[in-house]
């Protein structure tokens, strides 16, 4: 029915863009009305439902995007669950991603591809917010969605939760964004047992980790005589995830030669083993995880634009563990009960001074830092109760947790990334195999995080 048809709003102040996006929302089945600014796009939304904002970052002559951020933080004040996606060109990527934090949905570009930009509007609609009063609890969640692993209540992880279970059942691609030790696998691992391939493999691939040269043969499998060591035919990650979800980690660390290979793939889901004669089809969910921000990565050429449109159909950004302060005293008991448990060891209390330390702390590195400072103190401390005085007392605090003298506010997460990277090298000495395994990186992606920091000739053993 009619009455039934969502509408759209599209601001912008160029009329040749309010007519196309008009145009293609009325082919598409939507309702679309357009305003020319700020003020007219307020003013409409206070007089009539709207289920979606199309919306530009200028209307003015200025171009820093600030008028922008400005609508975009009125609108969300006003109308906390509209979703917004911004406009923007690839010149303004870090801008559009500045909106995305601040509460957008998502952001596309000028000039945009009708086909990608109707998948991302639908798809923005399908995953339509709860009313913020009527918001699900951990304990509703968890009574129809298998969240096992996942601990936390504060309002930001719940939301990320809902996600999940909106998204699941479907087999659209999921990209997973979030700061180094977030828990972005685990977020991988609840999509796909939350979905109806859940009875099917999740193959997880460390993308930082696959050399170049064996690309093909790691993704796509080979056939007998190949090549040299090919001495039998081997399936690949694809085939093996046939019918089930491929997880691409670190994904940004892939390089744009394979990103082309990749694309095919994911284009039309097949795939041609090296020295086979013909392709095969492969029926897969794919999620990918980074803690690297793509759009920033396309803008500056290193990362295939039509790549990371088939990748971010849906966006899951995990907030870092200083923004859910409230969560930590559960994950240090949880933490806790499941490193005594797996050394042996007798039951293990938190005093209620050491949880407030612990919940004080920046935790640069996250929840892995978390695990790893909670881990070191039981076993340094040896006891069933653990203290402020025993956290303060171990070389693990000293040596690892980022508190204030680390200076860490203020800082970005490529710099926080480079002093943990600097921090680990002098704790072990240069020792590359030891340095990537206290960061929870492969080698070769540490490598090419070492390159990228300019830390290549930083005191390292590359035989270590």
């Amino acid at each position: 029915m009619e009455s039934q048809r969502r509408r759209v709003l599209v601001v912008d102040d160029d009329q040749a863009v309010q007519v196309s996006l008009a145009l293609l929302l009325k082919q598409a089945g939507f309702d679309a009305a357009c305003a020319d600014g700020p003020r007219e796009a307020l003013a409409q939304l206070d007089a009539g439902r709207f289920d979606l904002v199309l919306q530009d970052m200028n209307f003015s002559l200025q171009t820093s995007g600030e008028e922008g951020l400005d609508l975009l933080a009125s609108i969300k004040a006003a109308h906390p669950v509209l979703p917004v996606l911004l406009m923007t060109a690839w010149g303004s990527i870090a801008l559009a991603v500045r909106g995305v934090k601040a509460g957008a949905a998502n952001f596309f570009t000028k000039p945009w591809d009708n086909a990608q930009l109707v998948d991302l509007i639908e798809a923005t609609l399908d995953l339509g917010a709860p009313p913020a009063a009527g918001r699900a609890t951990r304990a509703a969640l968890d009574a129809k969605y298998d969240f096992a692993g996942i601990v936390g209540e504060h309002p930001k992880l719940l939301k990320v939760l809902e996600t999940i279970a909106q998204v699941a059942a479907t087999r659209a691609p999921v990209l997973v964004l979030g700061e180094s030790g977030t828990g972005k696998e685990m977020i991988a691992d609840a999509i796909h047992r939350n979905s109806p391939r859940r009875n099917a493999p999740i193959v997880k691939i460390n993308m930082g980790a696959i050399a170049s040269s064996l690309f093909e043969s790691e993704m796509f499998g080979h056939v007998r005589g190949a090549f040299t060591d090919a001495k039998a035919d081997r399936k690949g990650h694809v085939a093996s995830a046939d019918g089930g979800t491929l997880f691409l980690d670190e994904i940004g660390e892939l390089n744009r030669g394979d990103q082309v290979k990749l694309l095919r793939v994911l284009q039309d889901q097949r795939y041609q083993p090296v020295g086979a004669s013909r392709a095969e089809q492969a029926d897969v969910r794919v999620i990918s995880a980074t803690n690297r921000e793509l759009a920033e990565l396309v803008a500056a050429g290193d990362f295939r634009e039509d790549l990371f449109y088939r990748l971010n159909l849906i966006t899951i950004r995990l907030p870092p563990l200083r923004e859910r302060r409230s969560d930590i005293p559960l994950l240090a008991r949880h933490i806790v009960a499941g490193v005594a448990e797996s050394y042996g060891l007798g039951p293990v209390c938190l005093a209620p001074q050491a949880l407030d330390w612990l919940a004080a702390q920046p935790w640069p590195g996250n929840i892995r830092q978390l695990k790893q400072t909670l881990e070191r103190t039981l076993l340094l401390a040896g006891k069933g109760l653990l203290t402020h005085a025993d956290f303060q007392a171990t070389s693990a605090v000293d040596d690892n947790v980022g508190s204030a003298r680390l200076g860490v506010d203020g800082m970005t997460l490529d710099q926080v990334e480079r002093l943990m990277i600097e921090q680990a090298l002098r704790q072990h000495t240069g020792n590359i195999s030891r340095v990537a395994k206290a960061l929870g990186l492969s080698r070769t992606a540490l490598y090419r995080r070492l390159e990228r920091h300019g830390l290549g000739d930083a005191g390292v053993d590359a035989d270590g």
